[in-house]
């Protein structure tokens, strides 16, 4: 089983890929607002996670958005729970 940690290197990748921004300054404490990601970028972010992990992310866990670990830490169960729905 992964954890949140082990995602937190991908979020990083998808953040500073889609944002255009220098991964040095994506680390898991980093905000999202302080990246310059607001509300719609977060749906950005969303629709990214969800593309490039084929998983579904429900729209009422983009309150859950506030930093790159909080990201990863979404991921991470939006993969759990794929993963157990395809076991089924």
């Amino acid at each position: 089983m992964t954890s949140v940690g082990d995602h937190c290197a991908e979020v990083t990748k998808v953040v500073s890929d889609t944002f255009r921004l220098d991964p040095a300054l994506v680390v898991p404490g980093a905000s999202l607002e302080e990246l310059g990601i607001d509300s719609k970028g977060r749906i950005r972010l969303l629709a990214a996670l969800e593309i490039y992990y084929d998983v579904t992310i429900g729209l009422d866990e983009l309150d859950r958005f506030t930093d790159v670990e909080s990201v990863a830490e979404v991921l991470a169960e939006a993969l759990a729970t794929g993963r157990a729905e395809e076991k089924r």
